[in-house]
């Protein structure tokens, strides 16, 4: 059952987006529940763009269900990170928390407020990597 979009006769790549959450300094990362061989590591929060929905729009969707969270889409952080050999893209946003709202676990293990110096401190997932190395000027970019 494949539901790929087709570009000039190949499969786009599928649309990963994810949320760089600063608040005083600090990052947002999320500890992976599942799937098993993920299980452990660490990442920002999101999920797949559905057929219909804008970038920022999955983002919002994803931080609701994963976080309990209404935010603000912001700038893009870093570039395309290339996945799954290809067949989807990695594509990372500032989000900004609404309303005073708190995120909370609702799909992961654990989280953690990570400051510049601590980035390294959690395994992250390869994918978000790239990402992680864009974080410390941003944070810095962004104090408390």
């Amino acid at each position: 059952m494949s539901h790929e979009h087709h570009v000039n006769g190949r499969p786009s790549p599928r649309v990963i987006v994810a949320a760089v959450i600063v608040t005083a300094g600090r990052v947002l990362a999320c500890e992976r529940a599942a799937p098993p061989e993920v299980a452990g590591r660490w990442e920002f929060p999101g999920g797949k763009v559905e057929p219909g929905e804008t970038d920022a729009q999955a983002l919002a969707r994803e931080c609701a269900e994963e976080l309990g969270v209404r935010v603000a889409v912001g700038d893009r952080v870093g570039p395309d990170v290339p996945l799954a050999h290809g067949r989807a893209v990695l594509r990372v946003f500032t989000v900004t928390l609404l309303n005073g709202d708190e995120p909370r676990a609702l799909e992961h293990t654990a989280m953690r407020w990570l400051s510049a110096d601590e980035l390294d401190s959690v395994p992250w997932l390869p994918a978000d990597r790239p990402i992680v190395a864009e974080l410390p000027r941003l944070l810095a970019e962004r104090p408390a």
